[in-house]
């Protein structure tokens, strides 16, 4: 068995404890072992799984990979940490706030010979594995992709784009490389609202 921790226990967090307790039959998850969640709040137990410290999880020789879910400001110390006491790591996206702490990341896995994974479930799901198909062969002429969401802090966050930065994914997936070719903010505090237009051309054109 490889043994795991999740750290962080927000909607990604509580989904990775869950999906470990549960994993689907025949699945690689059927081999990795829990051995607790990592949080700065107090919880104690959330489904039977523990609380341990952070400094518990990196000096247990029990755990061979983290699950990281925090917020994004947080995820580059977090993930630094784990790979210097010899953890895989697995992250939601982004991995960091910048481009140059994200190499700086990936040189540092390889040094230790250890897996970092950025995740982006949305890539493995049938509904989008369907969009791909549809595309295939097709040449993007113009299209839009309009996402929501509630107005994030982006002390914990960071850029709006990095809010978006999932939808681009997708679009790279789909199309290749893109070129942004203008980008523009609104924001209206006293309303609560941010809006953020970014177009991009295919290496086409």
């Amino acid at each position: 068995m490889f043994g795991t921790v999740v750290v962080g226990v927000g909607i990604a967090g509580l989904a990775r404890i869950r999906d470990l307790m549960n994993p689907m039959p025949s699945s690689p998850s059927e081999h990795l072992k829990l051995f607790g969640f990592v949080s700065r709040r107090s919880f104690g137990n959330i489904n039977e799984v523990k609380q341990i410290s952070l400094e518990d999880a990196l000096r247990s020789k029990e755990i061979h990979a983290a699950f990281i879910s925090t917020e994004n400001r947080s995820h580059e110390e977090t993930i630094r940490m784990f790979l210097e006491a010899g953890k895989h790591v697995l992250v939601e996206y982004p991995m960091a706030l910048s481009a140059k702490a994200a190499r700086e990341l990936w040189e540092m896995a390889e040094q230790k010979d250890k897996i970092l994974h950025v995740e982006h479930i949305e890539l493995l799901t049938e509904e989008y594995k369907q969009l791909k198909k549809e595309v295939a062969g097709k040449d993007l002429v113009k299209g839009t992709l309009h996402f929501t969401g509630c107005v994030l802090d982006e002390n914990k966050t960071g850029f709006p784009a990095f809010s978006g930065i999932a939808r681009l994914t997708w679009l790279i997936d789909l199309f290749g490389d893109l070129t942004v070719t203008s980008a523009t903010r609104e924001q209206q505090k006293d309303k609560n609202y941010s809006r953020m237009t970014v177009h991009f051309q295919t290496a086409n054109k």
